[in-house]
């Protein structure tokens, strides 16, 4: 009998603590958001979004093109129409959406079309996949005020699109910079981009 009873206490107990950690991903899961940019070479937008308090999660990948999972060789072709693109898990009550979007025009250049620096293609498109109508607006919003401040000379290019579907990269590109922080291309590009983001953001950036 007593055998019994400390069976079904250590079942129930078992079973509380199932219910308690499902309870709280289910918690933690109502404190997240999702936000996919597209500024150019992933690498360098990964790189400097890894690092913001708030951000949970970001993968590099593919969104905006019609052919199904896609390839990094297939959409350097240009004609897959995708865009290189972040695919970022935040949480709203640390780091809101207007946030990340300062972020992310203060770190590419939205005036150039289909381009950053030396990467050229509509690949490398500056971009903003919506996931819903408030994002939509808040985008749109934040141009028209980076334009009414005239922040910046040209005109903003910045495509503004629905999101639809996310192909996540091949592997290597997953935390390509910490990864691969001697890379010729991180030296002479995302390392100043970095240290420029840090210093401009240097109050939003995980302790």
């Amino acid at each position: 009998m007593k055998k019994s009873f400390i069976i079904l206490l250590v079942i129930s107990l078992l079973s509380f603590i199932v219910i308690a950690n499902n309870n709280k991903k289910i918690e933690q899961m109502k404190k997240q958001e999702i936000a996919t940019f597209g500024g150019g070479c992933f690498w360098c937008t990964e790189a400097v979004f890894e690092e913001l308090e708030g951000v949970l999660k970001v993968e590099s990948g593919y969104s905006g093109g019609h052919t199904i999972n896609p390839t990094y060789k297939d959409i350097g072709t240009g004609v897959t129409g995708h865009a290189e693109v972040i695919h970022i898990t935040f949480n709203p009550e640390e780091l809101n959406f207007s946030e990340l979007l300062d972020v992310f025009f203060a770190t590419h250049n939205p005036t150039t079309l289909n381009r950053q620096g030396a990467d050229v293609g509509t690949q490398y498109r500056s971009v903003v996949f919506y996931h819903n109508e408030n994002q939509k607006i808040a985008t749109e919003n934040f141009i028209k005020a980076l334009e009414k401040e005239k922040v910046f000379e040209d005109k903003i290019v910045t495509e503004i699109t629905k999101f639809d579907t996310f192909y996540i990269a091949e592997n290597y590109h997953q935390n390509f910079y910490k990864n691969n922080q001697n890379n010729q291309y991180c030296n002479a590009v995302l390392n100043p981009k970095l240290i420029k983001f840090r210093k401009q953001f240097k109050d939003k950036l995980k302790k």
